[in-house]
């Protein structure tokens, strides 16, 4: 464990930025230094560049206006609660109009075999929201839920003289998210992700895998902004890839994801999900707050998993100014690793019980 937790330290360290947010030039600060880091200690890394935006707030702007145009015609608010269902469910179909920033991936493999298993963290951290507020967020959720409700019942709202009412609100709700997008601040983001690829990375680099598996770890970038990273990655991985993400792993009670999705629920499966539900140490989780970047591989039918810790239901400090490394929790992290150990040789070797 002590060379493990030396090893987290340095990996922290590098990732102590003032931010690490999407496409901007400190994400790529941070994997420029990721790479050096893996190269040093002999390993081979392909950088897989994408083209991503900084921020999903304008994505989201977009879609409040139209819904906001309810007083003038059905029509809008109908493109709009569309847009909003294809956007929370992984779907950009207005992407090669706004994807215009560089981001990258980190891909690093070791051993042979047919067999594949790979680590996943993301590396960019988010801007923050008055949603995210402590005396907030943890009725994300409902809030969400209600938001959801209202987009979707806008286009028939827009026939009665609800009609101001729901567009007012909307237009309020852009208002707010233009405020985000040309004020809010970019959180450091120590839990999230460094916890997560501090914990990925440190893992890889002292597991080795047995004959007939290859170990890989994939570190990505623009996770917050609608997992284009991961989709990104998709073409690089192996058919039937087991995928082990982390993600928020620095601080709480650590749950395995059994599933995720915002609206439509994608349940995981596969041999990391069957560890899991045998292996002490966390507990299952539906988890419905977000996305991880699991949802577009799940999606395409890769076995999945994730690893999160909570405090009451949520993240701590997600996306907000105090998730800083000086709150990250030593105990957290050293038990994220003992239970992805745990994990992974029962992977690795079949082990049923």
């Amino acid at each position: 464990m002590l060379g493990f937790v030396e090893t987290l330290k340095e990996l922290l360290s590098l990732l102590h930025l003032p931010h690490r947010g999407s496409a901007t030039p400190l994400e790529a600060e941070a994997f420029r230094r990721l790479r050096t880091f893996l190269e040093e200690r002999g390993h081979r890394v392909q950088t897989l560049p994408f083209q991503g935006v900084r921020s999903y707030g304008w994505e989201l702007l977009g879609i409040s206006l139209l819904l906001a145009l309810a007083p003038l015609s059905p029509w809008p608010p109908l493109l709009g609660a569309l847009a909003f269902f294809l956007y929370f469910n992984g779907f950009r179909p207005w992407s090669f109009l706004l994807d215009r920033h560089p981001s990258q991936n980190l891909l690093a493999w070791k051993g042979q075999g047919e067999k594949a298993l790979l680590l996943m963290a993301h590396v960019d951290t988010a801007k923050t929201f008055f949603l995210y507020h402590p005396q907030r967020v943890r009725r994300f959720r409902e809030s969400f839920l209600l938001n959801a409700l209202l987009a979707f019942l806008s286009p028939l709202l827009a026939l009665t003289p609800l009609r101001w009412p729901i567009g007012l609100y909307f237009l309020i709700q852009a208002a707010l998210l233009l405020h985000r997008e040309l004020g809010a601040p970019y959180v450091e983001g120590g839990n999230d992700n460094g916890s997560g690829v501090a914990v990925a990375t440190a893992l890889f680099l002292e597991t080795k895998p047995p004959e007939g598996w290859r170990l890989g770890l994939a570190l990505t970038g623009c996770e917050e902004v609608g997992a284009l990273g991961a989709k990104a990655l998709i073409p690089h991985l192996p058919p039937g890839t087991l995928v082990l993400n982390l993600d928020n792993v620095g601080r709480g009670e650590l749950f395995y994801a059994e599933g995720e999705g915002m609206l439509l629920y994608v349940p995981y499966r596969g041999a990391l999900l069957d560890a899991a539900r045998k292996t002490p140490g966390a507990r299952p989780l539906r988890y419905r707050l977000a996305y991880f970047d699991t949802l577009p591989l799940a999606q395409r039918g890769f076995p999945c998993l994730s690893l999160i810790r909570l405090e009451q239901g949520v993240p701590p400090e997600w996306h907000w100014p105090t998730d800083t490394f000086a709150r990250l929790d030593q105990g957290a992290l050293e038990g994220t690793l003992r239970y992805t150990r745990t994990l992974l040789q029962r992977v690795f070797h079949g082990v049923s019980s």
